[in-house]
């Protein structure tokens, strides 16, 4: 049987994309000059951030450029494999969970985000932010924006609030499964699209009827052809699914 969520698996992904008729593209230059017929990479580096360079390399071996959203903390940020990222022509971006971190406190949070952007700015120009869904916290990141604005520190999207999810599709591993919005509490948007894939083959099998515009999130972290590893991942994310059904997400909602 052949395993899901390898790095194999994810090159299969993109090459279907390929001969579908579709191209990539950062997300920078999408809001920019977005391409009729695409799919918009994204990746959150919340864990394990050297296994990015894994998918990093593998997309530049296929010309393709993407996004990489890194979190400050050592289990994210790391200016060595940040700038290898960059240097393969990706997309860097700050992955923010800065309301979380400060408990809510907005005036707090927002002087933490602009001390951490400057921090990932100083490998790449930052254009796009994009938050970490901190889920264990009662506070949703995307509530700065309530009180500021995105153009204030020259910054021109953050997907989950600047895009249309009426028209780009929006498909996410986490959990490990691209329907695991339905167990997340942050991690999905609004969209009147009402696909239900489980696993990667899902996708490429139905291909053909995807929309023209599509926005992939891609855990790094969840990708590897390594089987210790792999199975390491597996029984994590089950165990941590389990969690989050039947004791995370209840408490938090409540």
């Amino acid at each position: 049987m052949k395993r899901d969520f390898t790095v194999r698996k994810y090159g299969e992904l993109l090459d279907a994309f390929t001969e579908a008729g579709y191209n990539f593209q950062r997300v920078e230059d999408f809001i920019q000059k977005p391409n009729a017929q695409v799919v918009v990479l994204r990746h959150d580096v919340d864990l394990r951030n050297w296994a990015a360079i894994r998918l990093a390399k593998l997309e530049a071996s296929l010309g393709i450029k993407s996004t990489y959203y890194f979190r400050i903390g050592p289990q994210s940020y790391n200016p060595k494999i940040i700038k290898q990222i960059v240097d393969l022509g990706h997309e860097i971006g700050y992955h923010y969970e800065d309301l979380a971190t400060c408990n809510g406190d907005i005036e707090e949070a927002i002087h933490s985000f602009e001390k951490n952007l400057s921090k990932i700015r100083y490998f790449y120009p930052v254009k796009t932010v994009c938050m970490h869904g901190s889920s264990g916290s009662p506070y949703d990141n995307r509530d700065l924006w309530n009180y500021y604005k995105l153009e204030d520190f020259s910054l021109i999207c953050e997907p989950y609030i600047s895009l249309d999810y009426n028209k780009v599709l929006y498909l996410s591993d986490t959990g490990r499964r691209w329907n695991g919005f339905k167990m997340s509490l942050r991690d999905n948007v609004k969209s009147s699209y009402n696909y239900n894939f489980y696993k990667t083959k899902d996708i490429i099998k139905n291909i053909e009827t995807l929309p023209k515009q599509i926005l992939i999130n891609a855990h790094p972290e969840q990708w590897t052809n390594n089987l210790p590893e792999w199975l390491f991942v597996k029984i994590f994310s089950i165990a941590h699914t389990f969690y989050k059904i039947h004791y995370r997400n209840p408490k938090i909602k409540g």
